[in-house]
């Protein structure tokens, strides 16, 4: 099975692209959906974040609010490491079920950390969907309605755009629009059921 990673950093379009994928039959494996669905109540690593920061981590409804752990992990390398040495494998594992269920001709990866993580060993190519970090801003804050530092501090907490560039196999720049977007994914779309026959 051709298992494609695609990353690309925050504001870059990665939900965008893997989502015109999947319109053409590809089954998407999103490595948010899954640390966010290894953290839900009742999970045993949502027990231990709790444990570890107090319930003042949890929202109003009982469920881990990210947006104060976002603030305390890019505020304090050490609880960064922490939080990472605990969900990193159980994504990994969660991950790797996901992948191995699939179906479709090739499975597209999806995931932010992909260079940052080892999650990049899963697979066999890597798609970048690139674009400037002016850009990335722009984008990531009207989007998420954050503030321009905090978007700046996850940028800076993420490996520099150049190191993407050079890493990856195949770069899709997503400047334009939403159909300049479409077209650059079927070419790849192409290329990858092409490389999975073979």
């Amino acid at each position: 099975m051709l298992t494609i990673g695609l990353t690309g950093g925050i504001g870059s379009g990665k939900s965008a692209a893997s989502a015109i994928f999947e319109q053409h039959g590809i089954d998407i494996v999103d490595a948010d959906i899954v640390s966010r669905k290894v953290v839900e109540p009742g999970q045993p690593a949502l027990k231990r974040i709790i444990t570890h920061f107090s319930s003042d981590i949890l929202d109003t409804n009982n469920e881990l609010d990210r947006g104060k752990l976002r603030q305390l992990i890019f505020s304090d390398p050490e609880q960064k490491t922490w939080l990472e040495a605990l969900l990193h494998p159980i994504i990994r594992n969660e991950i790797i079920h996901q992948l191995k269920a699939s179906n479709s001709p090739y499975t597209l990866l999806v995931s932010p950390l992909l260079f940052e993580t080892d999650q990049n060993l899963l697979v066999d190519r890597t798609l970048l969907i690139d674009v400037p970090v002016e850009l990335q801003i722009k984008r990531a804050t009207k989007r998420d309605n954050d503030n321009t530092a905090q978007i700046e501090k996850i940028i800076a907490n993420q490996l520099p755009r150049e190191y993407k560039i050079e890493k990856a196999d195949d770069i899709i720049s997503n400047e334009l629009d939403l159909s300049s977007l479409e077209k650059a994914v079927k070419r790849q779309h192409k290329i990858y059921l092409e490389l999975a026959n073979e």
